[in-house]
């Protein structure tokens, strides 16, 4: 139990630092063609994917990834 809420904080951090510090994601990653098309700017996409994290960040440390992934996966089939 302990070891996945220090992963889920983990991960939260991780998405947390990908909305903070943007532009360093972008200059070490570079630009990504399809977010300057469709998005108009890589570093929304960073922060999209970022928030992403966070929120997966979320589901693992209150251990909701079955309860939301499995209604999900319930619903469609």
């Amino acid at each position: 139990m302990l070891q996945r809420i220090l992963i889920g904080l983990f991960i939260t951090a991780m998405g947390w630092m990908m909305v903070w510090k943007t532009r360093w994601f972008e200059d070490m990653l570079g630009p990504v063609a399809w977010a300057e098309q469709h998005l108009g700017t890589t570093a929304f996409f960073y922060k999209l994917l970022g928030t992403a994290v966070m929120i997966l960040g979320f589901i693992v440390t209150l251990n909701l990834f079955d309860i939301i992934i499995g209604s999900f996966i319930r619903s469609i089939f």
